[in-house]
C-alpha cells in the first residue's frame, strides 16, 4: 500500500510540475553548447575572413597627403652643450578633396565569405604657400621635400600612381619609417625640382583594393570627400556624419570637414603630434545576412520554446486524466534544442530564411508525429502543432527586426503569458490532481 502510494505521488500533478521545471532547466544546458558552437563557428568565420583579406588587402585607412621639409634647428643635450639636429617640418592641405568610386564584391571560400572592394580614388587639393612662408627662420630644405600618402595596407596598390605638384609627375616610393603621423607604411613622392613660391597645388590617382572598410583621416584645413558605391546597406562610420544618399543601386555620401571640427594643426614637426586616428571617418560596407548573430538571437528563445511546448503536454494531461512520461517530456525538449542545431548548420550551406523553414518544418514534423503517438488525438496533435507554427512564426518575426526587437519579444511574451493564464483560470488544480491519481489507481488495480 506504500509503494502504491508513492507512486500516486510520483505522479501528482504538483510532482509533475516540478519535474517539468527541472526538465526545462536542464534543457538549457545543451541549449547552451549549442550557443558556444555558434561563438565557435563565427570564430572561424572570422578567422576566414582575415585569411581572405590578407591576400587581397584589409581595411583602408588614407592619411595625407602631408608635405614634409627637412630642417637644421639647434637644441642643447643633457650637459647642455649646443648642437645641431635634423628636423622634420609637416604641413597639412589647405584643401584636400578626394572622389571615390567603390565597387564591392564578395569573395568565396568554402562556406565562409568576405567583402572587399576596388576603389578609383581622385585627390586634389593645395598647400598654401602663406602658411609656409610663417617658418622661412628655419632654413627650410627645399631641395628634400616630399609629399606623403599613408596607406593602412600597401598591398591594396594597383596600379601605378600619378601624383602631380604644380604638373611636376613625382615618382612613389614605398617607406616604412615609422614617425609621429605615419604610424605605418606611407607613400612618399619627391618633387624633380625645387618647389616654386606659389601655392603647391596637387593631384592624384589612385587605384586602391581593400575589405570591408575605407576610412579617410581629414588632414585638410578644408577636407571633402565624396564616395558612391554600388551597395544597398552602407555604415557610416568615424568622428563625422556625411550626407548620403541610399536607392537601390548603391549609396552615395559627403563629408565635408571644416579645420575647427578636428584637432589637426595646419603645421607640426615630428614630435609634437598628437595621435590623429580617432578622428577617421568613412564607409563601411556591412554584410545584413549574418547567419551567425541571427542564429544566437535565435537559440536565446530556447527556453521560451521549450516552456511553451511543455505547458500545451502538461495542459493535455491535466484535462485529459493521460499520463505522459518525464522521459517523453524529455525527448521533446532535445528535439526543441536540435533546431538550432539544424538552423546553424544549414543557414551556413543557404540562405538564413530557407534554413529557418527547413529546420522548423522538420522540428514541427518530428515533434507533432510524436506528440500524436502520445496523444492519441488529432485536435490536441493539432493544436499542439498550431502552438509550434505560431511560435516559430513569432520568433522569425523577431529576428528580422534590429531597433524594437526587444520590445515586440517583451510585448509578444506577455501576451502568451496572457493566454495561458486566461485558459488556465477554470481548472480546479486540486480536483484535476485527485482525478488523475484516482485514474491511475484505477489502472494499476
Amino acid at each position: 500500500m506504500e509503494t502504491k502510494n508513492q507512486k500516486q505521488k510520483s505522479q501528482s500533478i504538483t510532482f509533475k510540475g516540478i519535474i517539468i521545471v527541472v526538465l526545462s532547466l536542464l534543457l538549457l544546458i545543451p541549449n547552451l553548447m549549442i550557443q558556444s558552437l555558434i561563438t565557435e563557428r563565427q570564430e572561424r568565420s572570422k578567422e576566414t575572413i582575415t585569411k581572405i583579406n590578407s591576400k587581397w588587402s584589409n581595411s583602408q585607412t588614407i592619411l595625407g597627403p602631408v608635405l614634409t621639409i627637412p630642417y637644421m634647428a639647434k637644441t642643447t643635450d643633457k650637459d647642455n652643450k649646443e648642437i645641431i639636429e635634423r628636423r622634420l617640418l609637416n604641413i597639412s592641405p589647405e584643401l584636400l578633396q578626394a572622389n571615390v568610386k567603390l565597387n564591392p564584391e564578395i569573395r568565396h571560400y568554402g562556406i565562409y565569405k568576405s567583402i572587399l572592394y576596388r576603389s578609383d580614388i581622385h585627390f586634389s587639393g593645395n598647400f598654401c604657400k602663406a602658411t609656409i612662408d610663417k617658418m622661412k627662420d628655419l632654413n627650410l630644405n627645399w631641395e628634400n621635400a616630399y609629399v606623403s600618402l599613408g596607406l593602412s595596407d600597401l598591398k591594396g596598390v594597383t596600379q601605378k600612381i600619378d601624383f602631380k605638384i604644380d604638373n611636376s609627375i613625382c615618382n612613389a616610393e614605398a617607406s616604412e619609417d615609422s614617425t609621429e603621423t605615419f604610424k605605418g607604411k606611407r607613400l612618399v613622392f619627391k618633387p624633380k625640382a625645387i618647389l616654386n613660391e606659389s601655392n603647391l597645388n596637387f593631384s592624384c590617382n589612385l587605384s586602391l583594393n581593400g575589405s570591408t572598410e575605407l576610412n579617410f583621416i581629414p588632414m585638410g584645413k578644408i577636407t571633402k570627400v565624396q564616395i558612391e558605391g554600388d551597395w544597398k546597406s552602407p555604415g557610416f562610420v568615424g568622428m563625422f556624419s556625411p550626407q548620403y544618399s541610399i536607392s537601390g543601386k548603391g549609396f552615395k555620401a559627403e563629408w565635408n570637414v571644416m579645420h575647427f571640427n578636428r584637432n589637426i594643426p595646419e603645421m607640426w614637426n615630428n614630435k609634437t603630434l598628437e595621435s590623429i586616428d580617432e578622428t577617421a571617418f568613412g564607409v563601411s560596407l556591412v554584410d545584413t545576412v549574418d547567419h551567425y548573430q541571427q542564429n544566437m538571437r535565435s537559440a536565446k528563445y530556447a527556453l521560451m520554446f521549450i516552456v511553451l511546448t511543455f505547458v500545451v503536454f502538461f495542459f493535455v494531461e491535466i484535462l485529459t486524466g493521460k499520463r505522459i512520461h518525464p522521459i517523453q517530456y524529455l525527448l521533446v525538449g532535445i528535439a526543441l534544442v536540435l533546431f538550432y542545431s539544424l538552423l546553424l548548420s544549414i543557414s551556413e550551406q543557404m540562405n538564413f530564411g530557407v534554413a529557418y523553414l527547413l529546420a522548423s518544418v522538420a522540428t514541427i514534423g518530428l515533434i507533432s508525429s510524436y506528440a500524436y503517438s502520445v496523444f492519441k488525438n488529432k485536435s490536441q496533435t493539432a493544436i499542439l502543432s498550431s502552438v509550434l507554427i505560431l511560435l516559430y512564426l513569432f520568433l522569425y518575426f523577431i529576428l528580422q527586426l534590429e531597433d524594437i526587437a526587444l520590445l515586440v519579444g517583451s510585448i509578444g511574451l506577455f501576451i502568451i503569458l496572457g493566454i495561458i493564464m486566461y485558459l488556465s483560470r477554470k481548472i480546479n488544480w486540486y480536483k484535476k490532481e485527485e482525478l488523475i491519481e484516482d485514474n491511475q489507481v484505477n489502472e494499476e488495480n
